[in-house]
């Protein structure tokens, strides 16, 4: 049997390991998928120990996603996002890291019909996601603006990607009304009747995603749907990301609709 898994503190509100279960029924494959919840100052030790047990693969998730950078060989597009989410364990040498944050992102637009190339993007936080955010947008040929608490960490990621601008909070007045696409990358909302945007800035040539995906429909997304902008539910961008990994891990293609429905019910709601 091929053992993969998550690692990460906590993980235990986890949605991946039914979403992976259901893709290794659907193709019969001899698999499963673990949570791992090691202790914060002892990754390095856990990742050389699921190599040394012979886990085939893992997603990686908060707080381990940078730390784990250095414990493997990254894939050129981690070690620009300066994160890991994905482990591939190889026979011989250093585990693979790659990081499918960023396929989440633009295979969460693809879906939706949405084409990046050429269209201005704003990024609101500059935190992990908003820099898996950033980087995928810029690399799909969208211009990016990025719109952070911290104004040097916005600043600072849109000196990293191509031609990518960075302002504090108060530049979405400006900055999303010619905008054609816009990108919640903070945990804002979730769990909450919150908003990182006002919904006075919201218009209808918006293609607005959400990465947060509890609640499904967010403040945001719903005063974006109101403002007759398209909206993308965060579990769109989860089910891509574990979509990108279970294609990395097995040379497959992943089921994605048994995926996705399995996804949406283990986090209750319809597709």
């Amino acid at each position: 049997m091929d053992v993969y898994g998550l690692v990460g503190n906590p993980v235990g509100h986890s949605v991946s390991p039914p979403m992976h279960e259901a893709a290794y029924e659907e193709l019969g494959m001899d698999a499963s998928y673990v949570a791992f919840e090691p202790p914060v100052e002892e990754i390095r030790q856990a990742i050389g120990g699921a190599q040394t047990l012979g886990i085939a693969g893992l997603n990686v998730t908060i707080p381990f996603k940078q730390d784990v950078l250095e414990l493997v060989e990254p894939g050129e597009l981690a070690e620009r996002i300066g994160a890991v989410n994905t482990i591939e364990f190889r026979t011989e040498g250093a585990p693979r890291g790659y990081n499918t944050d960023a396929a989440g992102v633009t295979r969460a637009f693809e879906h939706h019909d949405v084409d990046l190339d050429g269209r201005k993007a704003v990024v609101v936080g500059a935190g992990g996601a908003g820099r898996a955010a950033a980087f995928a947008l810029s690399d799909a040929g969208a211009e990016v603006h990025i719109a952070n608490r911290t104004v040097d960490r916005a600043i600072d990621l849109a000196s990293d990607v191509s031609d990518g601008t960075g302002g504090s909070l108060d530049t979405l007045d400006s900055q999303i009304g010619d905008a054609s696409v816009l990108v919640n990358a903070t945990s804002v909302g979730m769990e909450s009747d919150e908003t990182p945007v006002p919904a006075d800035y919201l218009h209808s040539d918006l293609t607005v995603l959400d990465a947060v995906y509890a609640p499904l429909e967010t403040r945001l997304l719903r005063e974006a749907n109101e403002a007759g902008a398209t909206t993308i539910d965060g579990a769109w961008m989860l089910l891509f990301q574990g979509v990108e990994a279970f294609e990395q891990w097995t040379n497959r293609e992943a089921p994605v609709d048994v995926m996705n429905r399995a996804l949406r019910n283990a986090l209750d709601t319809p597709e």
